[in-house]
């Protein structure tokens, strides 16, 4: 439904008496959000709603403003629009499911977000616990089949915090006190139980639009540590930068450019997930941590859960090495064991623009610099020039990956755009220069991610062009028809180019990791990895009047896209191009 108006009016009284705001809980909750500022709930009913849609209905009714309720058609289209919401603006929305079958939908997503660091409200019903003789009591049978004894298990592990609802007259400081803890930081996802018989209550209604009653807590940067850091790159002969999140935003991005420009720094993007710096800057090296971490007496990680592969990489005896993140030791993940000389806990831009400032006073041998820099500009420069000589080389029919990605690199210069790729385009052969222009699937795994978020991105910035990339099986696991559905309904023109390999790549490549010369590796079709026959996925999208079409030559291809991007200019509904690839 449409936002209810942003002018404020005196609520009515649902009773008789003069002096009690009250209006129903369900409403209530959703109220409260939009004064913290929530924009959307990303929402997906079941029997569990009725408080929450009559709240809808009654604010709506009393002119009282609410975020926009969104109809979404899966909850892991809900979880995924949240957090690409969230990547463009910063600002945490929330998703509500129903009970347990809704909120086991929203787990995958829950899982992404924590990984990441992404703040999303999750709200879900659950299943009355009385019988009869209360309002909100159980109706149908599926209010004893859902019933769980601790529904909550279902995200914990993946929630910063959890609780459920009690009492009406605690909606005010739960809104408050969920929000606080999802953007304090280390950021994540929190979730909350909503009984329905609870939300069914009246709830107090004169503070809905009260200032909240607490602020999230923000980890400052050590400064003595800092310090040091500074103290230890500068001093460095070979230090090496490795970045997996970005750098914090616009001021953390200049920051990082001017740190590794200045210091002849290499930065290593392994498994990146977000750009922490431009693709064409002479210090981005390649993504292979290997030739970089042998010579390393100096490291910096920033933001990174995995910076490199221990089994395979390993830096020398004495090679000191920072950490630099909301949460540098990645304290939600049992097993991680990277080495870590100082920690600095802390917002990545800030964190960045701060060391820039500190490294400007120290003494180092500028020529010693200069050499280093020059050095790693040529190294550099020529692994680029050999990354899109080999896209090149895959023009032909079928295509490589890599062709499609510097095509759409290509295709989209000099715009400000977004790429979301999911086991679809890779960064190598691409020219990428801003903080927003490259998002790839979360370290957790949770498949499906790509196509929601970019429709969450779009739906944040009307007038940026998204790209949603992903393999095929990657498309399949998001619920197109969902995706399609929703892209239609709130006019969402994102580009959609499944790389298409009719297989698993990424499960086949791990295979031929750990086995390279194994039985698997020789037969003509390995085992678990197939997906043919592969779906008509141009007649998917068509059958939500989408644009779309099937490539097979790479010759086509450059095209193809043009056309695909004049027609999100001009018609502004969504396209996608179903290129097929070599496996």
């Amino acid at each position: 439904m449409q936002n209810a108006s942003s002018r404020a009016v005196p609520l009515e009284t649902a009773s008789a008496t003069a002096t009690t705001v009250t209006m129903t809980a369900g409403g209530a909750l959703l109220a409260r959000m939009k004064t913290l500022g929530i924009d959307y709930i990303f929402a997906n009913s079941g029997t569990d709603f009725p408080p929450i849609i009559e709240g809808l209905a009654e604010a709506e009714a009393k002119s009282v403003p609410l975020p926009q309720a969104l109809i979404m058609p899966h909850e892991g289209a809900a979880m995924g629009m949240a957090h690409g919401y969230y990547l463009a603006t910063g600002r945490p929305q929330a998703v509500m499911a129903h009970t347990n079958v809704g909120l086991a939908n929203c787990a995958i997503g829950a899982i992404n977000a924590a990984t990441e660091h992404v703040p999303v409200l999750l709200f879900s019903g659950r299943t009355p616990t009385t019988e009869k003789g209360r309002l909100g009591a159980r109706t149908v049978p599926i209010g004893w089949g859902q019933e769980m004894r601790d529904q909550t298990a279902l995200v914990r592990e993946a929630c910063k915090w959890d609780y459920e609802l009690r009492f009406p007259e605690q909606v005010t400081e739960i809104v408050d006190r969920a929000l606080a803890i999802a953007t304090s930081t280390p950021r994540g996802p929190v979730y909350v139980s909503l009984p329905r018989e609870v939300l069914c209550e009246p709830c107090p209604a004169d503070a809905l639009d009260a200032p909240p009653l607490m602020t999230p807590s923000v980890g400052g940067i050590h400064d003595a540590r800092l310090r040091e850091a500074a103290r230890i790159l500068a001093a460095a002969d070979n230090p090496v930068i490795f970045a997996q999140r970005g750098a914090g935003g616009e001021e953390g991005f200049a920051a990082l450019q001017a740190i590794a420009a200045e210091w002849g720094i290499p930065v290593c993007q392994y498994w990146a997930v977000r750009l922490a710096l431009p693709l064409d800057h002479p210090m981005a090296a390649p993504a292979d941590p290997g030739p970089l971490i042998g010579e390393a007496d100096a490291i910096l990680v920033i933001d990174s859960l995995a910076p490199w592969s221990p089994d395979i990489h390993r830096p020398k005896p004495g090679c000191k090495v920072i950490h630099l993140g909301q949460d540098p030791l990645y304290s939600r993940f049992p097993v991680r064991n990277f080495r870590c000389d100082i920690a600095l806990a802390g917002e990545v831009g800030e964190g960045l623009v701060k060391l820039q400032s500190a490294l400007a006073d120290e003494s180092p041998d500028r020529r010693q610099i200069d050499r280093r820099r020059e050095r790693h500009a040529r190294a550099n420069a020529a692994a680029r020039a050999g990354a899109v000589a080999n896209a090149e080389a895959g023009e032909g029919g079928p295509m490589t990956k890599e062709w499609v990605s510097l095509c759409l690199s290509r295709a989209i210069a000099g715009r400000d755009a977004s790429v979301f790729s999911e086991l679809g385009c890779p960064m190598a052969p691409m020219v990428l220069d801003h903080p927003k222009a490259w998002y790839q699937e979360p370290h957790s795994g949770g498949l499906g991610w790509g196509f929601p978020a970019a429709l969450g991105m779009q739906l944040a910035d009307r007038d940026r062009l998204v790209v949603a990339t992903m393999g095929d099986g990657s498309y399949m696991f998001a619920n197109p028809v969902a995706c399609h559905q929703i892209a239609e309904a709130l006019e969402l023109p994102v580009l959609v180019i499944i790389v298409n390999n009719a297989e698993w790549g990424a499960v086949r490549h791990s295979v031929l990791g750990i086995y390279p010369d194994g039985y698997a590796a020789r037969t003509n079709t390995m085992p678990l990895t197939g997906l043919s026959p592969v779906p008509d996925f141009a007649r998917i999208a068509e059958a939500s009047r989408a644009f779309a079409r099937t490539v097979r030559d790479g010759t086509q291809l450059p095209a193809m896209l043009d056309e695909a991007i004049r027609h999100i200019d001009e018609k502004r509904t969504l396209a996608l191009l179903d290129v097929q690839v070599r496996p």
